[in-house]
């Protein structure tokens, strides 16, 4: 079928990938043409998936109305920072027979909303969800990985599961859209405390302990709206929370990383070409767990390391130190 991706970073290439070897006519949208020329020109995504061959059979565009003219299926991948005016721009185009399904891991900065919350109010319609862990880098490659697609109609979660599942992409499906999508969202403020407790040197048993207690963190806070707790044992919660606080792949967690390391936030978001989620995202998952009462000790620490100037080592121990309690609260 013809398909269309928004979004030409790492995970919107890695995607169109993965619908191109499907057999798929795979359009991507890029916002800056000289950009898509040079991938065109170079076969290769240098910027945001380097050293990785793009198939000659990919299209780009910059051009909102030739990008998705006769698509069947639309793909959100943009940084959550540009994702409201991304979809306001193409709301002209995408018309209601298409299937639209939002990959993009973050919240809304100002509204707290997930994006496909922020797709639906903008598009009028369901939106399905694609999370789970899976490095663009590894994707666009063909190594084997297993994702979870969430809809609210099972029949379209089962269509999606159909267009991009093959023996290297692997998609499980799920009714629960809000557990996915938070999955995907918050677990970058934990990969983001990894990265601190790794760039203070700490081990594997610290970092075990945050990866713990930050599940626990995104599972309460979840829940509270509205996710099944037991989503958040699965693909798009602990799975992706793995590998995002494991991986030397992972932005979120060499930002922590840099910055457990002494490094300024200004230094490392200057030297970045690419999103670390993280970073934007720490502060509207403190806001909505404050909203809710739900305690998010891990996310507050990152939040001040990331936003207040807080001094790493001093986050650490603060945690380390707060009142003893039961695991379960």
């Amino acid at each position: 079928m013809k398909v269309t991706v928004i979004g030409d970073g790492g995970w919107g290439t890695a995607l169109a990938m993965v619908l191109d070897r499907n057999g798929h006519d795979t359009t991507v949208w890029g916002p800056f043409p000289e950009y898509l020329e040079e991938i065109k020109s170079s076969g290769e995504n240098k910027t945001y998936l380097p050293g990785v061959g793009i198939p000659a059979s990919l299209k780009w565009t910059s051009d909102h109305a030739t990008a998705v003219e006769g698509t069947e299926l639309v793909v959100l991948v943009v940084p959550s920072r540009f994702y409201k005016p991304t979809v306001e721009a193409f709301k002209p185009f995408i018309t209601s027979d298409m299937l639209i399904v939002s990959a993009t891991k973050g919240l809304d900065e100002t509204s707290h909303e997930r994006m496909s919350e922020t797709a639906e109010a903008i598009l009028g319609r369901s939106v399905a969800v694609l999370s789970g862990p899976s490095h663009a880098e590894e994707v666009a490659r063909g190594v084997p990985c297993a994702v979870a697609i969430a809809a609210k109609k099972h029949s379209e979660a089962e269509r999606i599961q159909a267009i991009f599942g093959n023996d290297a992409f692997r998609v499980y499906t799920l009714d629960d859209v809000v557990g996915v999508e938070l999955g995907g969202a918050l677990k970058n403020v934990i990969a983001v405390a990894a990265g601190i407790s790794d760039g203070l040197g700490f081990g594997d048993n610290t970092k075990a302990a945050l990866m713990t207690r930050g599940i626990a963190e995104i599972t309460r806070l979840g829940a509270a709206l509205g996710a099944k707790p037991e989503t958040f044992m699965g693909l798009s919660g602990i799975g992706d929370l793995m590998v995002t606080c494991m991986s030397r792949h992972s932005r979120n967690r060499g930002v922590g990383e840099r910055l457990g390391k002494g490094e300024t936030l200004a230094d490392i978001m200057g030297s970045m070409k690419m999103v670390a989620e993280g970073v934007w995202n720490c502060q509207a998952a403190k806001e909505l767990a404050g909203d809710l009462g739900v305690p998010v000790p891990i996310t507050e620490q990152v939040n001040a390391v990331v936003h207040e100037g807080k001094n790493p080592r001093t986050a650490v121990m603060d945690l380390m130190s707060r009142a003893p309690k039961p695991e379960g609260e």
